[in-house]
């Protein structure tokens, strides 16, 4: 008697969500980086290894909640607390 597989979904399942901890030390490296980072640059950066899927989760997430906006190669923090991003807007051409 053979026991049957349950069939593969076509979506690719999580294996687990990021804790708090995990993204509030992403978001650390990204507003703490002196230059905007890449996504391998800041991943190398972490003082913590993870998972190449967690890691692109919580981009997303952060992402998605409007902290981070994404250049072609660059994560740029966009939050609350970005004094690169204020003086980049101060030194910014006005147009009306």
């Amino acid at each position: 008697m053979m026991v049957s597989q349950p069939e593969k979904s076509a979506r690719s399942k999580v294996l687990h969500e990021p804790q708090l901890d995990t993204i509030l030390m992403v978001e650390k490296a990204i507003i703490e980086a002196e230059e905007y980072p890449t996504r391998m640059q800041l991943l190398r950066s972490l003082p913590k290894k993870m998972q190449y899927q967690t890691f692109q989760r919580i981009l997303a997430y952060l992402e998605a909640s409007g902290k981070i906006a994404f250049n072609t190669t660059k994560i740029i923090y966009t939050g609350a607390s970005n004094p690169k991003l204020k003086a980049l807007i101060e030194s910014s051409i006005k147009i009306r």
